[in-house]
């Protein structure tokens, strides 16, 4: 008799984005690297914890390159598939690239999981490559204690074009693509208290590619860029104002997916919340008596998150309205950048 075989989540630590370092290990980590030689074509290094690297191959073309992989945030193989690969990719869109092709990144405890399943999870991935015009052209497998699937993705932009976290100036108006919660939806789900209606919101949000970017690139008005990923929505846009040596000012209530609030009132978190705001918390100036849960909402990490756009304010209708159009109906604006120090202000 063949036996069942796990939940995908059970045989994982961590799920999704929720699984990155947190920002202050992930800090103390890289400050003893040495400092790489100069070259003149890479255009975006490590200096400001981008979403990609960038180098430049020619006065027409400039090569994004990224790579992300996790463990398992839902037990449907296919759907991990395609959240890991969508995340994957939108690193290479938030440069304002496109992606040319993909390899896979496969670490799977084979003596557990059958071939089938994670036959399945590759399938997902390739699916969502398929969907962005790109193949899955090759990539590395090993035997893992943990189910580990993501890719490396490589795209193309104009080196005029390209977006970073670094770019933003005094008067932008920032604007996110999708709505929070992920990361909330992700811990009720293992704690069997998603119900279907929920999970739905997961899956279409995680699994929707913010190939957008690649429109903003070279838009008048748009100044950065970056996707809302693991460090959660506070983290991503400390970056930006740190890049910028600005201030960020945010919305304590932005855009939420279908029943993440009544979650989060109840209780329900991810470990990295916490672990997020430990790290950079001294960052952030909060408005007096907001709600631990909106704090925590806040922080929670986004697998597959949306793009946070930091766009000239006469501009931002246009390029709000553009982003709607592309099927981000939930796209909203959510703070401002203003001169002061680089950090982030929360307003009520």
């Amino acid at each position: 008799m063949t036996m069942p075989e796990p939940r995908l989540t059970s045989l994982a630590h961590g799920g999704g984005c929720g699984c990155k370092l947190a920002p202050a290990v992930l800090r103390d980590i890289l400050k003893g690297m040495p400092a790489a030689a100069p070259f003149a074509n890479l255009m975006v290094g490590i200096e400001t914890s981008d979403d990609a690297a960038v180098w430049r191959l020619n006065d027409q073309q400039a090569l994004v390159a990224t790579t992300d992989f996790f463990m398992p945030v839902v037990d449907d193989p296919f759907h991990f598939g395609q959240i890991a690969a969508t995340n994957a990719l939108s690193d290479v869109y938030a440069m304002g690239g496109t992606p040319i092709f993909a390899l896979a990144i496969v670490g799977m405890p084979v003596n557990v999981l059958s071939t089938k399943t994670i036959g399945r999870i590759l399938e997902g991935g390739a699916s969502v490559c398929a969907a962005a015009g790109i193949p899955v052209a090759g990539g590395h497998s090993i035997d893992s204690v943990e189910p580990i699937y993501g890719l490396v993705a490589l795209g193309l932009v104009h080196p005029d074009h390209v977006l970073t976290n670094r770019g933003a100036r005094a008067g932008d108006v920032l604007i996110l693509t999708k709505a929070l919660g992920v990361g909330v939806l992700s811990a009720a789900f293992k704690q069997a208290r998603l119900d279907a209606a929920g999970y739905a919101a997961l899956i279409a949000s995680t699994t929707q590619l913010n190939a957008v970017g690649a429109k903003l690139a070279g838009m008048a008005g748009v100044q950065a860029v970056t996707d809302v990923t693991g460090f959660g929505l506070l983290g991503h846009a400390l970056e930006m104002a740190r890049g910028a040596g600005l201030t960020v000012e945010l919305t304590a209530a932005p855009p939420l997916l279908a029943e993440v609030e009544a979650l989060a009132v109840d209780g329900v978190r991810t470990g990295a919340s916490g672990r997020n705001w430990a790290s950079y918390g001294a960052g952030i100036d909060l408005p007096a008596g907001i709600e631990d849960w909106r704090r925590d909402l806040l922080t929670d990490p986004q697998t597959s998150g949306g793009l946070l756009i930091a766009v000239a304010a006469d501009k931002a209708e246009a390029v709000l309205a553009l982003v709607r159009e592309a099927g981000f109906s939930r796209a909203a604006a959510v703070g401002r950048v203003v001169e002061g120090p680089p950090r982030v202000r929360v307003v009520a």
